[in-house]
């Protein structure tokens, strides 16, 4: 199945902050295939991040659970979805340290699920297009995560495809199994499914939880920017709308059976990049309740398995499917900061009741 034919695509967690910046990139790339998202809404997941695509005549929006197989069969038969994108996941670290049986049952069960009604759908599928033409036309993208490796020291080389898996936390340990679920099922029924490992994702629609819209936002508010530790973790950053670029290579021209890791080649220290950040801000922002932002910083206590370092090495996907990131980190972050000062409507809501107590419980 070529990038021009048309695809009948099912995305898990597109009301989230990855999927659904993928689902606008492929609803403007793809005008004429089926768009149908499935996202149970919970804290993590707006519908508002989506809802300017429900006039669209291809797009289809369904609230519901990943876990919920009946409604997962219901959905790929109806729909004659050849084409899944996997985003739904618990994904927050913090809130894995806190809470790890949510991670466990998304991210692990209810991978299972999905792999499993699309195994069924797929089968029915082949038995009547021929199992060939069925692997040619039907892909299962399981979207992952780069923490499944672990943590490096500040002399070891990138991650690689082949870097064996060390997991440090519930959620990586989570995302681990699903990876190895999607892998098995390629391996043991020739599902034709790949998947994708990504480093530090930051862009639009991003939940305030995470580091760098957490930070856009205290300082927006005259609030202190916690970072742990000693602030020397590294991660590697990547914008949001060049990994949608790569899932879309990889969905159209990626092989079954393939992992395929996806960087920004942006490695930063947290301290430095909350520093940019104030920089930035001090720029953009005239009015800010605290000039300059970096009186803001505050070193709090670390987390428990902080892993202090995060790279990825992309040269498969570069050399193999021609996808390099084209966004720099600085260029990056002023674009990511002029959208939370445009849409404040979007993220004031988001600082609710539950989301204080959360802030409070892991940050004191």
């Amino acid at each position: 199945m070529n990038a021009r034919a048309k695809r009948r695509i099912l995305v898990t967690g597109g009301a989230g902050f990855i999927g659904s910046n993928f689902v606008h990139h492929w609803c403007k790339e793809y005008p004429d295939d089926r768009m149908v998202v499935l996202d149970a809404l919970t804290y993590a997941g707006n519908y508002q991040n989506i809802a300017a695509l429900e006039a669209r005549e291809n797009f289809r929006f369904v609230k519901g659970d990943i876990c919920d197989r009946l409604l997962i069969d219901q959905l790929l038969a109806e729909e004659d979805i050849n084409t899944v994108a996997h985003f739904a996941a618990e994904s927050h670290v913090d809130r894995s340290i806190l809470g790890p049986d949510a991670f466990i049952r998304t991210n692990v069960v209810g991978t299972f699920t999905l792999l499993e009604g699309f195994r069924a759908h797929w089968n029915a599928r082949g038995r009547q297009e021929g199992v060939g033409a069925a692997s040619r036309r039907h892909r299962f993208l399981h979207v992952s995560t780069d923490e499944v490796y672990g943590s490096l020291s500040a002399e070891d080389p990138a991650f690689t495809e082949t870097t064996p898996y060390a997991p440090n936390s519930p959620y990586s340990a989570s995302k681990a199994g699903s990876d190895h679920l999607a892998r098995a099922y390629y391996h043991t029924y020739n599902l034709p499914t790949i998947i994708t490992n990504c480093s530090n994702n930051y862009g639009a629609y991003h939940f305030p939880e995470k580091l760098i819209p957490l930070m856009c936002i205290n300082i927006l508010l005259g609030k202190p920017l916690p970072v742990y530790g000693d602030g020397q973790n590294v991660r590697d950053w990547l914008f949001v709308g060049d990994h949608c670029r790569a899932l879309d290579v990889v969905i159209n021209k990626g092989i079954p059976g393939e992992t395929y890791n996806i960087g920004g080649n942006n490695e930063a220290k947290n301290i430095d990049l909350v520093n940019k950040l104030c920089e930035l801000m001090n720029e953009l922002a005239p009015d800010l309740p605290v000039r300059p932002a970096q009186k803001l910083i505050t070193f709090v206590k670390d987390r428990p398995g902080h892993d202090r370092r995060y790279a990825i090495n992309a040269t498969k996907i570069k050399e193999e499917l021609g996808w390099t990131p084209a966004q720099t980190l600085e260029g990056g972050l002023r674009t990511t900061i002029e959208w939370y000062l445009k849409n404040r409507d979007w993220w004031q809501p988001l600082l609710s009741e539950e989301y204080q107590n959360y802030y409070n419980q892991v940050y004191g």
